[in-house]
């Protein structure tokens, strides 16, 4: 009923729609359709809120449809449609947070796509696990940068979610539903990637409250943040035994935000350090205890680390989509290349990893939302769809052949996004670790 409902909506629209059993590709190309055909953007949006209302994963099929349109023609879209006041005015071509910044603060924070895992007691959805990778895939598929900036959202979140206080909670999931804002979560520094344990940034307590002085780097949303998770150690030579977890305010004395970086790929999201020098921490912001802040930060990556298979589907999603059209399309010898043996097994091998990783995490979110340990599964998520995204992606590179290579095909920044899956919240030789250490102790 919740689909016949929303091919009626569509039908307002005066989009063509007869499948009262739709899934969301068939919705997707419609909604594709009625932004080809000049249906404004914010009627879209408005259909958009009251389809959540009836299938809490259907709405992003329409930011599905903005993403991959990409910012040149989405600006152009806008323009034709008159809706660019409404939604993103002045959006830059090309690739830029920016473009990201202003997308989620007009177009998917008034909807709740910002941490949509938040409880609805502190204003969020309230969305399961489950619910969040569908969502996560949806939002990758038109763009991993955009994405990795939504999901970066959820990374900060959780710890509050495991061990934060009511107070605490209130006070900043509240703000993250409440207004479109971003949070950071910031553990890596320029010493301790891998070895998290290793940190140097330094609390150190003084009465009623603590000190922070160090520097963390490779933080998603850093530049924007209303708020960071920080981690930090009472004595380096403890290692995770002296590890603290604090919430920070953006505005708090001594605190500073480092330039963005220039990166690779997904480079519609935002990554910048944090400095801290002096910066005083009420003890009402502590988040973990001397001693139980490492494994907080451990708790919080097996709960978001499906989150990174996730985008990695909605990544080979969109290679494989693009791949199959492509070979299709071009001919060589006389006849499609997709009639060519050798790319026929280059998609099919798309498709194995796409549908074995979306499997992975799917279990891996299940297990989240059944209350169970998901280290084992998650780091199985996290591992095989960040190497398989990478391996899927070059793979359309080489369907396009020399086209591939050209910034005006879309597999390239495929390729490019692709490859901070198998780094960020642990490299896939860490997953590895996680994973035999796991096997060798009993779990499976």
């Amino acid at each position: 009923d919740a689909y016949a409902d929303t091919g009626a909506d569509l039908i307002e629209l005066g989009v063509p729609y007869s499948d009262p059993l739709a899934d969301g590709p068939v919705i997707h190309a419609a909604a594709t359709e009625a932004l080809a055909a000049g249906t404004r953007f914010g009627d879209v949006m408005t259909l958009c809120e009251r389809v959540s209302a009836r299938v809490p994963v259907l709405p992003m099929v329409y930011v599905n449809v903005v993403l991959t349109l990409g910012p040149d023609r989405f600006a152009a879209t806008l323009e034709r449609a008159g809706a660019a006041g409404a939604i993103i005015p002045d959006l830059p071509p090309g690739e830029d947070d920016s473009i990201a910044e202003a997308l989620i603060e007009r177009g998917l924070a008034p909807i709740g796509f910002v941490a949509p895992t938040i409880p609805t007691e502190y204003g969020g959805a309230g969305l399961s696990e489950v619910d969040h990778v569908l969502l996560t895939e949806e939002l990758a598929y038109g763009c991993t940068g955009i994405q990795t900036s939504m999901t970066a959202n959820t990374l900060a979140a959780t710890p509050l979610l495991i061990a934060g206080s009511d107070a605490q909670k209130k006070k900043y999931l509240g703000r993250l539903t409440s207004e479109p804002v971003f949070a950071a979560y910031a553990l890596t520094e320029p010493a301790a990637g891998s070895d998290a344990a290793g940190i140097k940034t330094r609390c150190v307590k003084d009465g009623n409250d603590w000190v922070l002085n160090g520097e963390k780097c490779f933080s998603t949303n850093a530049s924007w943040a209303d708020w960071y998770i920080i981690f930090a150690t009472t004595d380096p030579a403890k290692r995770h035994k002296g590890f603290m977890g604090f919430v920070v305010d953006r505005d708090s004395k001594g605190l500073t935000a480092g330039k963005a970086e220039d990166k690779l790929g997904q480079c519609a999201s935002n990554t910048a350090s944090v400095v801290l020098e002096d910066v005083r921490v009420s003890a009402e912001n502590v988040l973990a205890e001397e001693g139980k802040g490492f494994q907080l930060a451990m708790q919080t990556f097996d709960r978001t680390r499906p989150d990174i298979g996730a985008g990695a589907c909605g990544l080979m999603r969109r290679a494989l989509d693009e791949s199959i059209a492509y070979a299709l399309e071009r001919k060589t010898f006389g006849v499609p290349i997709a009639e060519h043996q050798m790319v026929q097994h280059m998609v099919a091998e798309m498709g194995i990893a796409y549908e074995a990783t979306r499997l992975l995490v799917h279990k891996a979110a299940w297990q989240i939302d059944q209350g169970g340990r998901n280290s084992l599964v998650a780091s199985y998520s996290k591992a095989f769809g960040a190497d398989s995204a990478m391996r899927v992606a070059t793979d359309a590179v080489q369907v396009f052949g020399g086209n591939g290579y050209i910034k005006e095909y879309p597999v390239e920044k495929l390729m490019r996004d692709a490859k901070i899956l198998q780094i960020y919240e642990g490299t896939s030789q860490i997953q590895r670790v996680v994973i035999a250490r796991n096997l060798f102790s009993g779990v499976r």
